[in-house]
């Protein structure tokens, strides 16, 4: 694995065996059916998706949900509970995982096998006609939930249900871990080779092209390029909850304040910051003048369906986003920093490799040494070039048939023993 290079942001560590048994949910279950059938929410159906309000792959633990109500924490799935029925949809990669973390409370949908249907198939083709579907609407694509509405409209009138509260979020209760409150940091000009103010003028070079009235920002990496930020929210990557809003004559980031230090709302002169929550409200506002105009506002791909019907469907157009391109062309200064850590990181994997070797041919590690000893040695030769904080995924550190794992990642107590007369990933 990479490493990247900012004030820290990976906190996981390699700790005990998460996969040991299965986790109990039934009380879990039984009590977000409760919700479910209450006259408040009234939903037949409700999905758990992997991900958080910003499409990320990576979720900080406070947006965990579909591996609260499951127990299952592979990094793919989505989450279907009716009344009588709870199934859990992934891909081959967690087939093991899924099953041995499931209790009997749940059913695995081996998606991609033979007559396995997706999750949206399942519950357009699958439930009974008219079935009211809830969902937090943060937590769907727009596109997504689009096409999902209109499929279940034209099957017996059944109807996707936006949830403002998140139910599992309500059985979770205060076991539910809080959300991050890290302080965001500035990404030096030495690093990011060109300043926010111009970024933002660029940005509003490609708004005025598409003919648009601005651009919703929901990506966090999008948002941390934009204004030369990073932050530790999630961990593995240096980004920070936020939303922005770029339009002609004004740039709003949504971030709370707590999130803020002195030299970071200095670096934001000029922007206007309002709270992160309070961007639904505003676009709603918006959508009054937008109509009148007869202009759309731009959104990327990973805005969600509550922000499209904060500002109306009818006044956003969702496409790439033209920061995803921006961004993608790197400039000098991205290039060498780029080329320069990577030089760090192969001085790290040569010490890392000469370092096994002794260990396992004449310091009598071999049948001694564990793939988490193997990982946390390598996380140390990785820490000790200069500016590592931390990693950009957890190290895939695998004997014989664990290789062959996809996304492995070793737990103390579990973890196989070195061998070397088997191969080592």
């Amino acid at each position: 694995t990479s490493t990247l290079f900012a004030p820290p942001y990976s906190k996981k560590h390699y700790a005990t065996d998460e996969m040991a048994s299965p986790v109990n949910t039934t009380d879990r279950l039984k009590h977000l059916r409760e919700l479910m059938a209450s006259s408040k929410y009234n939903v037949a159906a409700y999905v758990v998706p992997s991900e958080d309000a910003h499409q990320s792959e990576y979720v900080a633990a406070c947006d965990e949900r579909r591996a609260f109500i499951s127990g299952f924490d592979g990094s793919a799935g989505c989450a279907v509970i009716t009344m009588d029925k709870a199934s859990m949809f992934t891909d081959g990669r967690y087939f093991l995982q899924a099953s041995k973390q499931m209790d009997a409370n749940w059913t695995l949908m081996k998606c991609g096998t033979p007559g396995v249907p997706t999750w949206q198939e399942y519950l357009t083709n699958h439930l009974p006609a008219g079935t009211r579907v809830g969902i937090d609407p943060t937590l769907l694509a727009a596109a997504e939930g689009g096409r999902l509405s209109a499929a279940l409209k034209s099957r017996g009138g059944g109807d996707l249900v936006a949830i403002e509260d998140n139910l599992v979020d309500i059985v979770w209760g205060s076991q539910r871990p809080a959300r991050p409150e890290d302080k965001a940091f500035i990404q030096p000009m030495e690093y990011a080779g060109e300043s926010h103010t111009s970024k933002i003028a660029r940005v509003r070079e490609q708004i005025e092209k598409e003919g648009a009235e601005g651009l919703i920002v929901a990506a966090l990496d999008e948002v941390a390029w934009l204004f030369n930020l990073r932050g530790s929210d999630i961990d593995f990557n240096p980004v920070f909850f936020a939303y922005a809003v770029i339009a002609k004559d004004k740039a709003t980031l949504y971030i709370d304040d707590v999130k803020l230090t002195d030299a970071v709302r200095q670096h934001l002169s000029g922007i206007v910051v309002r709270p992160y929550g309070e961007i639904f409200g505003e676009l709603s506002l918006l959508s009054a003048s937008l109509v009148q105009s007869k202009r759309q506002v731009l959104a990327g791909q990973t805005a969600s369906w509550a922000l499209v019907q904060a500002l109306g469907a009818e006044n956003i157009n969702i496409a790439q986003s033209p920061i995803t391109r921006l961004k993608a062309l790197k400039n000098a200064v991205e290039l060498q920093g780029m080329r320069q850590c990577h030089i760090r990181d192969g001085v790290a994997m040569a010490n890392y490799f000469g370092w096994l070797e002794d260990q396992l041919l004449n310091q009598g590690g071999n049948l001694r040494l564990s793939e988490v000893d193997a990982a946390d040695k390598l996380e140390e030769f990785r820490r000790a070039q200069e500016h590592c904080v931390g990693l950009s995924f957890a190290t895939i550190s695998s004997v014989g048939a664990n290789g062959a794992i996809i996304h492995y990642s070793p737990k103390r107590g579990s973890d196989a023993l070195l061998d070397v007369t088997q191969m080592y990933l």
